[in-house]
């Protein structure tokens, strides 16, 4: 038999994963494994995605110890600044732990799997794991493997990104029976969100390369939608976007929404200088623009 198609031990029917395992924390059942395998198709996918970002948060981590775009100055005695020490023991320990962690699991498999090992960094072992990804899946410490990475990639968020991640709340879930509420999470200077995330159930999460797919299902009104730009500072719990928000969940340029708020009579609202537009109309303009590209699409 193929060594890579080998499956260790016998499996459970309920889902031993680390957003299965959070649900069950709150009090929701977990989803059930696959055949051959110990993770429900949304952790086993979890886990995927994980080990896809790992090697890219592990450069990210890199440039900020290297005292990249978030090196800080420090001002001398004579009046001029310095640049602090790039050092930081937080970055550091990240990457090491990266390498460390998916260095042992490699091991098992190299070890149980008689396989040849992966070369020691952050990308090759991520890749070698990913080949052998439905075999762990399958194996008695699935769980704990799960939970790792997941671990590992919120600790690299953390140390890379430091105070730079903030959350711009989407309205309710899609899914159904859920009443949690969805959040994209931004990061300045990217063109799209980090993830969209579900507050209530850890599984209904989507990458940036989804959100277009998970746009065309957030189709529920919100009070107040009816008449574009309306008594919009009226509307109670409305949602409000920034131009910078919406450019990242829509990928258009920052010039297309200041020209789509003008001509389709965004409401907005100004705070403190910050402009920020009325959601229920920023949504309705991108579902019709989406349908018309439907529409020639299939002509």
């Amino acid at each position: 038999m193929n060594r890579e198609c080998e499956i260790p031990g016998i499996l459970d029917a309920v889902c031993v994963g680390a957003g299965c395992r959070s649900r069950e924390g709150a009090g929701r059942p977990a989803g059930l494994a696959e055949a051959d395998s110990r993770l429900c198709p949304s952790c086993l996918a979890n886990a995927e995605r994980d080990l896809r970002l790992l090697p890219a948060l592990y450069d990210d981590c890199g440039q900020a110890l290297g005292g990249g775009s978030g090196a800080q100055h420090e001002r001398t005695s004579g009046g001029g600044t310095v640049p602090s020490m790039p050092f930081n023991p937080v970055v550091a320990e990240a990457r090491a732990t990266i390498v460390g962690v998916l260095g042992s699991w490699a091991g098992l498999v190299v070890t149980e799997r008689r396989v040849g090992p992966p070369s020691r960094s952050a990308t090759p072992l991520a890749r070698f794991l990913l080949r052998h990804l439905r075999w762990v899946a399958a194996h008695p410490a699935a769980a704990e493997f799960s939970e790792e990475v997941a671990q590992l990639v919120r600790s690299a968020r953390r140390a890379a990104y430091p105070a730079q991640l903030r959350q711009v709340r989407l309205g309710s879930c899609v899914e159904v029976g859920c009443t949690g509420q969805l959040v994209a999470h931004l990061r300045p200077h990217e063109p799209s969100p980090a993830e969209i995330r579900c507050r209530e159930d850890p599984r209904h999460r989507w990458a940036d390369h989804q959100w277009l797919e998970l746009h065309r299902r957030m189709r529920r009104p919100v009070a107040g939608d009816a008449a574009p730009g309306a008594a919009a500072t009226a509307v109670p719990g409305a949602r409000w976007f920034t131009a910078a928000d919406i450019a990242r969940l829509w990928r258009v340029p920052s010039g297309t929404v200041y020209r789509l708020a003008s001509e389709e009579r965004w409401g907005r609202r100004s705070r403190a200088g910050r402009t920020t537009y009325l959601a229920a109309d920023v949504t309705r303009t991108f579902d019709r623009r989406a349908r018309r590209s439907a529409d020639r699409t299939a002509r």
